[in-house]
């Protein structure tokens, strides 16, 4: 499952933990949260506690969700259609608050994603997880962690990203069993990458399993001779 190609080089994954060091850009199919605030957010600070004496009214503010139509466009209430694809969230809000700046006094804008992640599959604590990026710049060994660990029975070296199209993916294969491996693991985790951690084949305690209910019906079928025979 997840083979490499043999023409995999050490520069293939140096050239993917710098493209990896970057923040996120915003792409078609995002899901974008937005926040604006007035006199430069001052409001988020509270320092007059108006916040705090207004909490409850906030805590009952509908949130929405926005998304990324494939023109790379996003529909935002007053601004309208405003081209977002390719930024990150600071480029991203530097634009949304000169637009709000025409309707409201310096305007503070906060845009989150809210569809980020990564897919964890294989010999994990809790296999075939689908794992949210809250924060970005996110290691393998993070979201290993948050997939609840390697087992025993897992392949430490033998650890591969699934990165890009399906169609035509990047594969890197990461070694956490080695000091020098351990480093490689800090390769940044990017959304819609796939994690796949091999487990170690027990050819043994698969073929019991596989016998298993062959076995049980043996023993059925002789329990119910013996007691045919005692009748």
């Amino acid at each position: 499952m997840f083979k490499l190609d043999e023409n995999f080089t050490e520069q293939d994954l140096s050239s993917a933990i710098n493209q990896a060091e970057r923040n996120y850009v915003i792409q078609i199919d995002d899901m974008l949260s937005l926040e604006v605030f007035t006199n430069d957010g001052e409001r988020i600070v509270d320092p007059n506690n108006e916040l705090q004496q207004n909490m409850q009214g906030l805590q009952n503010k509908p949130t929405f969700d926005y998304l990324v139509k494939t023109d790379g466009t996003v529909k935002f209430p007053i601004v309208g259609q405003v081209k977002v694809d390719s930024l990150t969230l600071d480029q991203a809000e530097l634009m949304l608050q000169k637009r709000y700046d025409e309707f409201y006094k310096q305007s503070f804008v906060k845009l989150t994603f809210n569809n980020k992640r990564v897919v964890v599959l294989g010999a994990t604590a809790n296999s075939g997880q689908i794992i949210p990026l809250a924060n970005e710049n996110v290691s393998l060994v993070e979201v290993l962690a948050m997939a609840g660990g390697l087992e025993m029975g897992s392949k430490s070296q033998n650890i591969k990203v699934i990165r890009g199209k399906l169609s035509n993916p990047e594969v890197y294969q990461i070694n956490l069993s080695t000091v020098s491996g351990m480093k490689q693991s800090m390769l940044d985790i990017e959304p819609g990458d796939i994690i796949y951690i091999e487990p170690w084949r027990r050819p043994l305690i698969e073929a019991t399993k596989d016998l298993a209910p062959i076995l049980s019906l043996l023993s059925s079928t002789l329990a119910l001779v013996l007691v045919l025979q005692n009748l």
